[in-house]
């Protein structure tokens, strides 16, 4: 059996997350995976491994107040082992709230997400709508 491609790993990946199946979502990711948090917000910087990667989307939907959400908005781009996505993310918490345009950028060796790297539209709303770090 070979494994999936890196486009249908992101499909599963993002098609999980839309529908909030966290477990399908883990399930995508190496164990040693390694994401690239942008920003300057309490949640930026590198994240690493299952455990690391899991805290920080916990602490995001903790943060937000369970509304974030994300949506691809178009379709994916591959180049060799990397996909690339078009997304429409948003939350809101009190009285702060963000929605933009991004673009998640995915590796993926052995049917597995590898690393994950994150670009907003604006960088500044992102950060003071996730606040400062802790």
């Amino acid at each position: 059996m070979t494994d999936p491609s890196p486009a249908t790993v992101a499909a599963t990946y993002f098609d999980a997350l839309e529908r909030g199946d966290i477990p399908t979502v883990m399930a995508q990711f190496s164990p040693d995976v390694v994401w690239h948090q942008p920003g300057s917000h309490r949640f930026s910087g590198v994240h690493s491994g299952v455990d690391g990667v899991g805290a920080l989307l916990g602490g995001m939907m903790e943060r937000s107040e369970g509304t974030f959400t994300l949506a691809v908005t178009g379709p994916a781009m591959s180049n060799g082992d990397r996909v690339a996505l078009p997304v429409r993310f948003s939350g809101r918490r009190s009285d702060h709230s963000m929605d933009m345009n991004g673009i998640d950028l995915l590796t993926v060796h052995d049917g597995k997400i590898v690393e994950v790297h994150l670009f907003s539209e604006d960088a500044a709303s992102e950060d003071a709508f996730w606040g400062q770090p802790a």
